[in-house]
Order: C-alpha cells, then structure tokens, then sequence
C-alpha cells in the first residue's frame, strides 16, 4: 500500500484543448463521497453507477453539468477510492473543477501517479503499467496490439514462468550445497544439466519476441550522412515518401537537422538528415556539422551517402576515414548508401564483395524497397506482429543479463563443479528477470519509469 494513502490526487485525464467531454480524475483512500461533499449537488454516489449532476463552486454557484462516477477500493483502477467528473470538455471549465478540488484538500497529480498507484497497490505489475504509456503513445495498430498484449499481461507471464524456473533450480542447487553428505551428487544430477539447458533456451526465445517487442515499440534511428549534395535529402524523401527535405543542386542546402519518422512494415523507422560534413567557414553550416556529429553519435545506423559517380570502390574506411578517428570501435553500426547509380550503370541492390554497401538511385527511386528491407533483416526484424508484446530497452537488458548469468553458472558448474558459483549467478538471474516485473525494483527507477507517462494516467 502506499506510503502516503491520506492523499487525494487530481488531475485532467483528457487531452488538453477543447472537446465534447472533458475527464478530471481523483484518486485516494478516504470517502470521497464525504470529501467532496460541497463540489457534488447531490446525496452520496452509489458505487459504479453513472450520476448525472452539477458540479459547483465554494458559492453554491454551478461550474458545470455532467456524469460524476464513483468506484470504491479496491475495485478501481488505482485500487483506492476514485472519483471521475466527466463534463464539457473546455480548459477554462476543467481548470475551474481542478481549482475546486484542490480547494477541498486534493493535491494535483504527478505524472504517472494513478498508473503508479495502481502497480504499488497490486492492481498490475510494472510491465502491464509501462504497456499503459506505450498503448497511448502507439504509432501503428501493429504496435497498440502488442501494447494491449502486454497490458493484458501475457510478457508478464512469460516472465514469470521464467522466474518459477530460475527457482525450481535454485531449490535443487542449494539442496546440493546443503546437504554434501548426502550419497546422491545433484550437481552432477542429468535433470539438472537438462533444466539448465532448457531454461536457457527459454530465455533465448523470450530474449528474441522482446527484441522484436522493442523495434516495434522504438524501431531504429538512422542518420543520413555524407558530403554536401551525394543525394542525402533525395534519400529521406524516398523514404517517407513525400517531400519532406528541401532538393536543390546547390551545396549546403541542409544546414540543420531533419527528423522524419516513417514505418517499414509496422517497424517504426526514425530518419535523421544532417547537414553535409565538409570543411567550412560558414558559421551556419558549422554549426550543422557540429550537430551531425552529435546525430551520428546517438544513431542505431548511419548511412554515409555516397556519390556513384565519383566512388568506384566504394569502401567505408577510405571515402570515411573521420568517423573511424572518432569512433575506432564500431565501424558495425555504419553502412554506405551508393547513390546516383541511374548515373554511374551500377546495379542495385547489395555491392559484390561489399558486406554493407547498398546501390541506390533515391531521385529514381531504383533499389529503395530493396534497401528498406535490408535495413529490416540488418535489425533482425522479421514483420511477423502477431503474438508479439512490446518491450522496453530494460526489459532487453534484464533478459540478457540473465542469460549471460546462466550461462556463466552453467560453464562454472561444467568446469570446476562449482556449485556455489552456479548458486550465486541464478540468484542473480532471477533479481534481473524480477525487475522486469517489479518484484525487484528501486524507488529510482520507479521514479524515472512513471515521470515518463502523461498527466492523469
């Protein structure tokens, strides 16, 4: 239960601007009923049953008209008392019932805090309350399935059968720590080598439906690179397929930064074009460089552009030898786009002998559709949506934490039978694996997960 459970908290639940119905939401655990006995004009609510009644000011005088709904703990959202006062939907007439509920003792809402009280009081775990935020902040159908998928708790469910595994072996293991007079050796027990085995294929299976959760949920941000005029802007139109970047023959013509987010097939895609890298003493178009290289540093991919025409053997570290000055370690996450190959007679598609070189025309549009689905199979993603939940970069990175902790147990146990070693990494496991949940949590990352949601939810 929470710590501070006297609180009442309000807060607009609908977006801001006007509406036919607007939603102020109240939440706590006193009686609501007598709490808000001069905003309400009319005898108690009953439980779950729509009230048609005015809402009024400290004067008696009516604010508004509307449906006030009352649910009693712990059969609401939250889990405590909750009040909702749905009118007209105008700013000045919400602003007024906020104002009047603050004035009768509630305290304005956090961001996040019904969906926070609602997880501290047992109502859902923590994945189900982050499925919340991602369903409303969905981009694609594809996407507010897998949201709901995961709200319903079917990640959750898989989590915790992993956790019921982790356990079960930990059991097993210990008992064999324990108990070393014992003439059975379960370290060397072949079910134990066997469940070792399958968990850690479990694990990869939910690591894998997570990672193509998370291209769903975030999809990949790629930043467009290159010289001033090789065909970066054309490149982002063909893209999103609209004229979202100025073309124009003249060099220089991008000088700050263009964001365009487009879907390939439900994976969300973030295109980023920057200014071309050159040396210059424009003040302008320094200051589009500068910001380039702080793009190229956040991207998941940076396509560096280059012109067909003036590249024969396209190879990354002799057209980009600046990146890998900067960057001398993941030369991985870079690929070259050989544009203007309606000009040059190259073939489109992937470059023989060249693992990551992609031939293109982008005024032409030749070779776009193939280069999209490159991009997909480079990420891993597949386009099969359905079963699919939604994950979190946290959830990845609890899922491959625990598996390189089993794994370790599992090499630890093989080599030198250490089951203390064994004991300790699937301890650990299932702390990472709980966390996904909320079974093991900081107030930290609480505090960071629930500022991220809006207002009233």
């Amino acid at each position: 239960m929470l710590k501070n459970d006297t609180d009442v908290i309000v807060a607009i639940a609908t977006a801001p601007g006007r509406g036919g119905v607007g939603v102020v939401r109240l939440s706590g655990m006193v009686d609501l009923n007598a709490f808000f006995v001069g905003l309400l004009a009319r005898p108690a609510l009953s439980p779950r049953c729509a009230t048609f009644c005015s809402f009024l000011d400290d004067q008696g005088e009516v604010i508004d008209q509307g449906i006030a709904l009352y649910f009693s703990n712990p059969h609401s959202f939250t889990g405590e008392n909750v009040l909702e006062l749905q009118g007209h939907g105008g700013m000045v007439v919400l602003d007024r019932l906020i104002a009047r509920c603050v004035e009768l003792g509630a305290r304005l809402a956090r961001p996040g805090e019904f969906s926070e009280r609602a997880f501290l009081n047992d109502k859902m775990d923590l994945a189900q309350a982050e499925a919340i935020a991602d369903l409303i902040d969905a981009s694609s159908i594809q996407g507010a399935r897998s949201a709901v998928r995961s709200m319903q708790g079917e990640f959750s469910v898989l989590i915790c059968a992993l956790v019921e595994k982790l356990i079960e072996l930990r059991i097993h293991v210990e008992a064999a720590i324990d108990f070393p007079e014992e003439e059975i050796d379960f370290l060397v027990d072949e079910r134990l080598l066997k469940n070792l085995q399958a968990l850690v294929s479990d694990l990869r299976n939910v690591l894998s439906r997570a990672q193509q959760g998370s291209l769903l949920r975030d999809g990949m941000t790629v930043v467009l690179v290159g010289k001033p005029n090789v065909g970066k802007s054309s490149l982002l139109n063909a893209l999103a397929g609209n004229e979202a970047a100025i073309v124009n023959p003249t060099a220089g013509t991008t000088r700050d930064v263009l964001r365009e987010r487009i879907l390939l097939d439900a994976m969300p895609l973030n295109v980023v074009d920057t200014a071309g890298l050159r040396e210059t003493e424009d003040e302008v178009e320094l200051e589009g460089v500068r910001r380039a290289w702080l793009e190229i540093e956040k991207a998941d991919l940076v396509m560096l552009v280059a012109d067909a025409t003036e590249t024969d053997e396209p190879d990354l570290r002799a057209i980009w030898p600046e990146y890998f000055e900067r960057f001398p370690h993941v030369d991985q996450s870079v690929m070259v786009v050989l544009n203007k190959i309606d000009r040059s007679g190259h073939s489109p598609g992937l470059v023989e002998g060249r693992d990551r070189t992609f031939a293109i025309s982008a005024k032409e549009k030749i070779g776009v559709a193939g280069l999209t689905q490159y991009l997909q199979r480079s990420v891993g993603f597949n386009g099969q949506c359905e079963g699919l939940f939604l994950a979190r970069r946290r959830h990845l990175d609890a899922l491959q934490k625990a598996l390189e902790l089993v794994l370790e147990g599992n090499r630890q146990l093989e080599i030198a039978g250490a089951g203390e070693l064994l004991a300790e990494d699937l301890r650990q496991a299932q702390q990472q694996l709980a966390g996904i949940t909320g079974q093991f949590t900081s107030d930290d990352l609480l505090g960071r997960i629930f500022s991220s949601f809006c207002i009233g939810k």
